[in-house]
């Protein structure tokens, strides 16, 4: 079967893989479409664009964005943007130069703990938007921490030294902004949401109703059992499915284009589906319920 990942990361973000680069491992990996969703940024699709013209790999044209439920932080893929995308452009704009302000108050933060980096070494070490990744690089680099992984754990994630919140769309903005460039949007890797159930199926269904047109059943790190229940969801609530590696090159060294941990096959019926649901949206007509999706293609 031909097989795809809809969501994967370059050095537009947080990737260590060039935007072409990314796709001619597409290529080589013998994937026939490939989205890259880079964070708050469009800067590497026409770079993607051109390499997927050139080694014959579909390359669908995606951003991944944080956006606030109340409290709750949720990840939302935006799928099949235009070329030239105007107000969420200018919103993403807004969402980097924040960034940059977050930046500058971890390395304040940082420099409280004893570790004194100077933004100009940070951002030398990115090609597009400038994030967490690149301090921890950093802070690897120097020797304070081993690994990545401790950089998050002791300095740069929710409960680390030097965490500081990112500033967010709401997430009726973010569809909003999605579908006004004619997109789809994509409830990524639910099971950071820590739901399952009825909890599970209260959030989605009231997601749903604010707009969201897909879930991303498929995604390294859920379980057989997870990823039945999301599909089994996104049927009951009449939404798409999609699925993804979020693949970041050496910055996630566990996880493989287009295979996760192994474990991950996304069959490009999948990618038909919400072709065919993006052009009834288009339309202005309602999704068919969308059938055949019961198992995930392929083993698990």
């Amino acid at each position: 079967m031909a097989l795809i990942d809809l969501h994967t990361h370059s050095t537009a973000s947080d990737g260590t893989f060039a935007p072409g680069d990314l796709v001619a491992l597409a290529a080589q990996k013998n994937l026939a479409a490939v989205a890259l969703t880079d964070h708050d940024t469009l800067e590497g699709l026409a770079e993607a664009r051109t390499a997927g013209e050139r080694y014959g790999v579909d390359v669908v044209s995606g951003v991944e964005l944080s956006v606030a439920d109340g409290d709750r932080s949720v990840h939302l893929v935006g799928l099949f943007l235009p070329d030239a995308p105007g107000p969420l452009a200018e919103a993403l704009a807004y969402l980097r130069s924040r960034r940059h302000d977050r930046n500058r108050r971890i390395l304040d933060k940082l420099r409280e703990c004893g570790i004194p980096i100077e933004y100009d070494t940070v951002t030398a070490l990115a090609r597009g938007a400038v994030g967490r990744p690149h301090i921890a690089q950093v802070l690897v680099s120097m020797g304070a921490v081993t690994s990545f992984k401790e950089a998050f754990t002791r300095y740069l994630g929710t409960y680390g030294r030097a965490y500081v919140p990112k500033d967010k769309l709401t997430f009726g903005r973010a569809v909003e902004l999605i579908h006004g460039e004619g997109g789809l949007t994509v409830l990524a890797h639910p099971y950071i949401l820590g739901l399952a159930g009825p909890a599970l199926a209260e959030t989605a269904g009231r997601y749903r109703d604010l707009g969201l047109d897909a879930i991303e059943a498929f995604y390294p790190e859920h379980s057989q059992a997870q990823t039945l229940e999301y599909l089994a969801l996104a049927r009951k609530l009449g939404l798409g499915v999609s699925g993804g590696s979020d693949f970041h090159g050496d910055a996630k060294p566990e996880i493989e284009l287009g295979r996760g941990r192994g474990n991950l096959r996304v069959d490009i019926s999948v990618l038909d589906l919400l072709r065919a649901r993006q052009a009834k949206r288009q339309a202005g007509l309602a999704p068919d319920e969308e059938k055949g999706l019961d198992q995930p293609p392929g083993a698990m």
